[in-house]
C-alpha cells in the first residue's frame, strides 16, 4: 500500500479510533481474555486465523493453521459470548462436533446458537483474510452477524496491513498488535530492544542487507570473540526457526589477518539451512530484500530453549501470562516443534522477569496484545542458568493456544513468582504440546478415526480429572498426514506420559489400517 495516500491516512485515523472502544470493552473481558469469569453482557469475538506473511502456502497445511485457533470455541462455555469464526472452507461437522463436545457446563445446542462459522469457500493459496477482503458482500455478511458495534472485537493469529484493512472494514476494534510496530518483531528489531532494554543477548549484528555487510560483520565478532566456532544467520521476518542458517567458524584465518576476508566470504556458501531446498543465492536475495542479523550461536551441554508469554491490555498494563519449554528439531536445531508447560522451575521465574523488561517497553510504545519472548538459557561453570534473550514474536505463537486451551477448561492461571500453574480448585497442570505429529502413516486416518482413537483408549480430555488429550488442526490428518495435540497432565510425567501413548497407539493403529 502507499502509505502516504490520503485514503490510507483516513484509514489509519479511523483504526485509532476503532482501537479506544477496546478500553471500555477491556473492563467486560479483560480479565479474562475473555477468559473464565462470568461475562454478564452480550459480547461476540471475531476470529481470522489467517497466516497472512505466508502466499501460496499448500492448501492442506493453509487448512491446519486456520483451524489450529478452534480452541477460541471454548469461550463459548461463558453464555454471553457469541463467536465468528472465519476460515477458507468450511470447517467439517465433526471436528466442530469434537470442540464443542469438550466444552465444560453448557449444553452443544446453546453453544452452537451462538457459533457462526463464516468462509469464502476458496480453497486457493492465497492468505485467508485476502480472500475475504476480495469479497465485499462476505464482509457484510460478517458484519450483520455482530448485534452490538460496541461489544465485539477481532482476534487474528497475527496482524498486517490486510489484519487492519479488514478492522476497519468491519468498524471493530483489534485486540493484537497494530502492524506498525511490525519492526519490534523482526530479528533486527528484537536486537534493538533487548540492547536498550539491558537483556543479556548473544554477540551480533543486525540490519544485515548483502552478502558484503553479512561476511565484515562475521569478521567484526571475530575479532571482539577470536574463539568464537559457530554463527547463525537469520532473516528478518522468518518464523519458526525457518529463515535460519548456521556457518561453522572453524579452520578460517585468524581474526584481522591477511586473507581473512576472502576465505569468510567463501565460507558463507557453506551456510546450514534449516529450510529445505533454500540455495545460497536465494538466501542471499531474501537478505537483501528484507536484512537479517547474525550472531554467535550459543552452546553448551545443558542447554534449553525456553520461551514467556506476555500480554498488554489496552490499559498499558504488562502481564506475564506463561514460560514454556521449546521442543526444537530440524537439521541444526531450529525448527519449533512443541513445547513443554510450564518451563523448568529452575530458570522458568527468570526468564519471566527478563522478558517483562520487554513487555514494559512495548507497553510504554503501546502495541497492545500477545506475544512471546525466545530464550536460550546454559549453564555456566558454576551450576547456574545463563540466559540469553534471542527474539520477540509479536503474535500468536506456537504456544498460544495450547495454554488457551489448558487456561479456558480448568479456569486457572499460571504464577509467573513460582513457576506453577494452578487450576480454579487448586490443581497443578501440566502439558506437552506439539503441532507436528506427522508420518506419511497416517494419510489413512480420518478426523473419526482420531476420534475413536482418543476415546476408545480414554485418553479423550477429561473434565472430572481435568487431563487427557486435546487434539488440534484435524481436518488436514488425511492429505498431510499431520496433526497436533496438547496432552494435559497432574504432573510433568504424567503429560510426558499422555503424549507418549497417544504417539504409540497412533503409530499402532497406522500400521493396522494399511
Amino acid at each position: 500500500q502507499n502509505h502516504n495516500d490520503p485514503q490510507h491516512e483516513e484509514m489509519l485515523a479511523k483504526f485509532e479510533r476503532l482501537q479506544e472502544k477496546l478500553i471500555p470493552l477491556w473492563e467486560q473481558i479483560g480479565r479474562t481474555d475473555p477468559g473464565s469469569q462470568d461475562i454478564e453482557d452480550p459480547n461476540t469475538v471475531v476470529v481470522l486465523p489467517s497466516i497472512t506473511t505466508y502466499e501460496d502456502m499448500p492448501f492442506p497445511i493453509q487448512q491446519g493453521y486456520e483451524e489450529r485457533m478452534l480452541f477460541m470455541l471454548f469461550l463459548l462455555g461463558q453464555p454471553r459470548i457469541r463467536l465468528i469464526y472465519l476460515t477458507s472452507i468450511p470447517i467439517p461437522t465433526e471436528v466442530i462436533d469434537y470442540y464443542l463436545g469438550i466444552l465444560p457446563s453448557v449444553a452443544i445446542n446453546n453453544a452452537r446458537s451462538r457459533l457462526f462459522l463464516v468462509s469464502p469457500d476458496d480453497a486457493s493459496g492465497k492468505p485467508l483474510v485476502n480472500k475475504i477482503l476480495e469479497r465485499p458482500r462476505l464482509v457484510e455478511r460478517i458484519r450483520g452477524l455482530i448485534p452490538d458495534m460496541n461489544k465485539v472485537h477481532l482476534v487474528p493469529f497475527l496482524t498486517t496491513d490486510l489484519e487492519r484493512e479488514f478492522a476497519v472494514r468491519l468498524e471493530i476494534p483489534m485486540y493484537a498488535a497494530d502492524p506498525r510496530f511490525y519492526g519490534f518483531g523482526t530479528k533486527s528489531g528484537c536486537r534493538q530492544i533487548f540492547a536498550e532494554e539491558g537483556l543479556p543477548h548473544p554477540l551480533g549484528h543486525e540490519n544485515i542487507f548483502s552478502a558484503e555487510e553479512l561476511g565484515a560483520a562475521i569478521r567484526a565478532m571475530r575479532r571482539e570473540k577470536p574463539g568464537m566456532a559457530k554463527v547463525i544467520v537469520k532473516l528478518n521476518e522468518g518464523v519458526s526457526g525457518y529463515g535460519n542458517a548456521q556457518l561453522d567458524l572453524a579452520g578460517l584465518p585468524e581474526p584481522g589477518t591477511d586473507g581473512e576476508a576472502a576465505a569468510v566470504f567463501q565460507r558463507l556458501r557453506s551456510m546450514q539451512y534449516e529450510l529445505a531446498g533454500v540455495t545460497y543465492e536465494w538466501y542471499i536475495e531474501q537478505i537483501e530484500k528484507k536484512g537479517g542479523i547474525v550472531e554467535e550461536l550459543i552452546q553448551g551441554e545443558d542447554l534449553i530453549s525456553p520461551s514467556a508469554q506476555l500480554r498488554v491490555t489496552p490499559l498499558g498494563v504488562v502481564e506475564l501470562l506463561s514460560t514454556h519449554d521449546q521442543m526444537l528439531g530440524g537439521p541444526t536445531g531450529q525448527i519449533y516443534l512443541g513445547a513443554r508447560f510450564p518451563a523448568n522451575r529452575a530458570y522458568g521465574p527468570m526468564i519471566a522477569r527478563e522478558a517483562e523488561k520487554v513487555g514494559r517497553r512495548l507497553a510504554a510504545e503501546g502495541v497492545v496484545g500477545r506475544f512471546a519472548i525466545d530464550f536460550i538459557v546454559v549453564k555456566n561453570k558454576a551450576g547456574e542458568w545463563d540466559p540469553y534473550a534471542i527474539e520477540i514474536n509479536l503474535r500468536k505463537g506456537g504456544t498460544t493456544h495450547p495454554f488457551l486451551t489448558l487456561q479456558y477448561l480448568t479456569d486457572g492461571k499460571y504464577e509467573p513468582e513460582t513457576g506453577y500453574f494452578h487450576t480454579a480448585i487448586g490443581q497443578e497442570k501440566y502439558y506437552v504440546a506439539t503441532d507436528v505429529l506427522k508420518s506419511e502413516a497416517y494419510h489413512v486416518f480420518t478426523p473419526a478415526d482420531l476420534f475413536d482413537l482418543v476415546s476408545n483408549h480414554r485418553l479423550h480430555y477429561n473434565h472430572t480429572s481435568q487431563t487427557g488429550i486435546v487434539m488440534h488442526m484435524i481436518s488436514p490428518i488425511g492429505t498431510v498426514g499431520k496433526v497436533g495435540l496438547t496432552a494435559i497432565g497432574d504432573s510433568t510425567e504424567h503429560a510426558e506420559e499422555l503424549y507418549q501413548r497417544f504417539i504409540r497407539l497412533l503409530n499402532e493403529k497406522a500400521g493396522s489400517l494399511r
